[in-house]
């Protein structure tokens, strides 16, 4: 399900976390942050575990394991991911931050 930032309200995002549900925030425009903050705090509000995460990360790190200082770069980032997976081990809801496609996707995972 797809829903313009715009237009989600805070009765319609609980209703969907409620319901578990997977879905798309569209439109958000220079407003990501935003919009991960706002629908983080709805899912802990709800009890719920999250993990935050850029789409395209792992494999942007990963590219750049095999080059001089590149390569040491990547590497951290991949350990500083790992870290960051451990801390937020079994979440109920994934957020993936689409940079440029300036949408958010919520994806419910039990």
């Amino acid at each position: 399900m797809k829903i313009s930032y715009d237009e989600l309200t805070t009765q319609k995002l609980s209703e969907l976390v409620r319901a578990e549900k997977t879905f798309e925030i569209t439109g958000l425009s220079g407003r990501i942050n935003e919009g991960v903050e706002w629908v983080e705090n709805k899912i802990e509000s709800e009890g719920l575990r999250v993990r935050v995460y850029t789409y395209g990360r792992v494999a942007a790190a990963g590219g750049t394991l095999f080059g001089g200082v590149t390569g040491v770069l990547g590497l951290a980032s991949v350990v500083g991911m790992a870290a960051h997976n451990l801390a937020t081990l079994n979440p109920d809801y994934e957020i993936a931050k689409h940079l440029v496609d300036n949408m958010l996707t919520v994806k419910y995972c039990k």
